[in-house]
């Protein structure tokens, strides 16, 4: 085979992902990761009592393999879960749920948990930017990148080797799925499939390298692997490219609105613009980047997850309503007078500078035309990015605000975020566990 440089080479890609990972993890990396962690949770509870949710939760069945699984559909169900905008998937609902699950079996510390996450991330992003966007035209990132984070988080945490390490990459790997026609049916649950199945791959992969189950070294770079099967356009390079210091999990941003990420940059723009009369409103136009348009022109949604996935409908109630919640997003929502009128107002076109920015940045403008008037917002960075980053007080009150409609009392609520926010080198992870359990139960 040949390395990056295109020199013959008989270190496979894993092998040396595999090298990478086992670099150290500060204080400040582990403190980090328990802000992911937070706020994984409480899209996870916020997530359970939906349908999607009952229905994992119901269907759990015994050991980390299974708990993963179900816990790993519950983070994405309400679209609020952390995203790598260049990666264009989301870390953290097929991560943290298999570094939990393993870590409650092998009663890891809080330091070994939290470790784990950022290894796991780091996998996760480093493939995901390597697969490029032919691969994302029709593969959901989340799913077919998530197994190796997740496989990476396990290795972390059972203190593999490099060499079993990389064989729990590969064995992860050849268990890649999920692609995008789910997104075509808008009672389609196959999204948070793939976010449980990655999950499980990865402890799955990893319990059986610890044991010497040997994986296809070369399923990334392989002449039948990952890259040549499904990313026509990879950059192989990426896996292993050089970003400093700091590990990846510091470069993930944060979700304010349970909307699609690529929503986000448009529904800021109309933020900019402030709450208005409907009536006054003549037109609309969202001027963005084209997997925004890909994925989320929906003039008329026809359910919760349609109009999560709709500029039209994202944009018509932050004009109207202001800051998103939950509740805009439901079938009353949907079918609201004023909402209707102005996403039949709204066009949305491709244009600069959001296009060729995209996906090293997330933006949108949105031009108001009010009263004979026209004003343009622009959001030229989507809330929650690094370069727009949410702070902790947004995250914590996200959390609470999750949790809330996730069923909990403010005093359980509470009781939690205190066990998952504590000091992240408090070595004692039973509380953490204890609290979680009975959350998600």
């Amino acid at each position: 085979m040949k390395n990056m440089s295109g020199q013959s080479s008989n270190v496979a890609l894993v092998e040396q992902l595999a090298v990478k990972l086992a670099g150290p993890v500060s204080v400040e990396d582990r403190r980090r990761a328990s802000m992911h962690l937070l706020d994984w949770a409480g899209c996870a509870i916020a997530g359970r009592n939906e349908p999607a949710g009952k229905i994992a939760l119901e269907s759990r069945g015994d050991g980390p393999a299974a708990t993963a699984f179900a816990w790993g559909m519950l983070g994405n169900i309400l679209e609020m879960d952390d995203v790598d905008k260049r990666a264009i998937l989301h870390p953290g609902p097929s991560v943290i749920p298999a570094a939990l699950a393993l870590g409650d079996v092998l009663l890891s510390s809080r330091t070994d948990i939290l470790n784990a996450v950022v290894r796991g991330y780091e996998a996760v992003i480093r493939l995901g930017r390597a697969v490029g966007p032919s691969h994302y035209a029709f593969w959901h990132n989340t799913g077919t990148c998530g197994p190796i984070g997740a496989a990476a988080a396990g290795a972390s945490l059972m203190g593999l080797n490099t060499e079993q390490t990389a064989h729990a990459l590969a064995l992860a790997t050849s268990q890649a799925a999920g692609v995008w026609q789910t997104r075509h049916e808008p009672d389609s649950m196959g999204k948070q499939l793939h976010t449980g199945n990655a999950a499980r791959a990865g402890v799955d992969a990893t319990r059986l390298a610890s044991r010497g189950f040997l994986g296809p070294l070369t399923i990334l770079e392989g002449q039948q692997g990952f890259f040549a099967a499904t990313c026509p356009d990879a950059d192989p390079a990426e896996v292993l490219a050089n970003h400093g210091p700091d590990w990846l999990i510091h470069d993930v941003s944060f979700k304010p609105w349970p909307a699609c990420r690529h929503a986000h940059a448009a529904i800021d723009a109309a933020l900019l613009a402030g709450e208005m009369p409907v009536s006054e409103i003549e037109a609309i136009k969202v001027t963005t980047y084209s997997d925004a348009l890909a994925f989320c022109d929906r003039a008329e949604p026809a359910g919760v997850v349609e109009a999560k996935f709709s500029l039209q409908h994202s944009v018509a109630v932050a004009l109207a309503r202001g800051e998103p919640t939950l509740d805009d997003f439901e079938p009353g929502a949907i079918v609201d007078p004023d909402l209707t009128a102005l996403r039949a107002r709204t066009t949305v076109e491709i244009g600069e500078p959001f296009a060729s920015a995209y996906p090293a940045r997330y933006g949108a403008s949105v031009l108001v035309q009010r009263n004979g008037r026209t004003e343009t917002f622009t959001a030229p960075d989507a809330l929650g990015d690094p370069e727009n980053p949410l702070s902790s007080d947004d995250l914590h009150m996200k959390a609470r605000t999750l949790m809330a409609a996730g069923g909990l009392s403010d005093s359980e609520t509470e009781s939690l975020m205190s066990a998952l926010t504590e000091d992240p080198d408090v070595m004692d992870a039973r509380d953490m566990f204890r609290s979680l359990k009975g959350a998600l139960s």
